[in-house]
């Protein structure tokens, strides 16, 4: 099969149940081993144990941890559009291309997790309108990067000759990652705004979603291929597959998912498995993986992963 573009790997921190160095280290252990991006999440709670837990807000965090790698993209895997204004977002955004020398991904999603919503007094829209307010958001926000003063009104955001300097960095502005898979909506949001594209599922999912996105740039005019699909997964790398299958238990039973789905979010196994794996997400058009690193982070398989794994691949480094 002919790659459209180089396959890249990432690495999403969580930054909770953790400490400053502890987060630190890992993203310049990524940068070491040659991973492309690194990520932080949107939440102020932790998510999928205690929410009683320690978890440091994403902005701020992205901010202080961009000057400590030189070469890797950095963004958040996604905000949650719900939580800023998009007038704040994109000054926030600007802000952190200039601290991290242009190597922003701007990720924006609708935003999920109600309780968070509910505890911090933010209201919580059906889905429908979620997504409605994602749009509106990414379109404020480029007109924001891109105008001198930006003037929109819009069914739930409104600016009035509203200034935003500097401008980016990166021009006409930093690259967009859209988060999400909902095949009506949200697929026609990534068409309309999203230079990456991020969420999770089996191969079969993928190729389903993407077949539906790129009809949907059809439908506008766009080249499907100017979008980078990238999946969410996380990484056990052991040749004991006893240990691989534990490994995927215990994270179907902490998010509550049947363990053929859960299989479909988690790479676990020997390296030939590994590659496997990644090879089945390629051949139906994803080229961007990123993996989540839950505390105590798993600095082993990391290694692994990029010194016998990550070969393999065409790089884009």
């Amino acid at each position: 099969m002919m790659v459209p573009r180089p396959i890249r790997f990432g690495i999403q921190t969580p930054p909770q149940l953790t400490s400053w160095e502890s987060l630190k280290r890992v993203w310049q252990l990524g940068e070491q081993l040659g991973f492309q991006t690194a990520w932080v999440f949107d939440h102020f709670f932790p998510i999928f144990t205690d929410p009683g837990g320690p978890c440091l807000e994403a902005w701020t965090t992205l901010a202080a941890l961009a000057p400590h790698t030189e070469r890797m993209q950095v963004g958040v895997l996604v905000t949650g559009n719900t939580y800023r204004p998009p007038a704040l977002l994109a000054k926030m955004a600007v802000s952190v291309d200039h601290a991290s020398g242009g190597r922003l991904i701007f990720g924006l999603g609708a935003g999920w997790f109600e309780l968070e919503h509910r505890a911090y007094g933010i209201p919580f829209p059906r889905v429908g309108e979620r997504i409605r307010r994602l749009d509106e958001s990414l379109s404020v926000i480029k007109l924001l990067w891109t105008e001198k003063q930006a003037t929109f009104k819009g069914r739930y955001y409104e600016v009035s000759d509203a200034y935003c300097e500097p401008k980016p960095l990166q021009r006409p502005h930093p690259p967009i990652m859209v988060g999400g898979g909902g095949e009506r909506m949200t697929l026609r949001v990534v068409a309309r705004h999203a230079d990456l594209w991020n969420t999770f599922g089996s191969p079969e999912t993928f190729k389903r979603k993407i077949a539906l996105l790129e009809g949907y740039c059809r439908e506008i005019g766009r080249d499907p291929a100017t979008i980078e699909k990238s999946v969410l997964l996380q990484l056990k790398l052991t040749a004991d597959r006893p240990e691989a299958e534990r490994y995927l238990r215990g994270f179907a039973e902490a998010r509550s998912l049947p363990l053929e789905e859960a299989r479909h979010r988690f790479l676990a196994g020997p390296v030939e498995e590994i590659e496997r794996q990644i090879r089945a997400y390629v051949e139906v058009g994803v080229t961007h993986f990123i993996f989540t690193l839950f505390t105590p982070y798993d600095e082993e398989s990391l290694r692994r992963f990029a010194e016998q794994v990550m070969p393999v691949f065409p790089s884009g480094a």
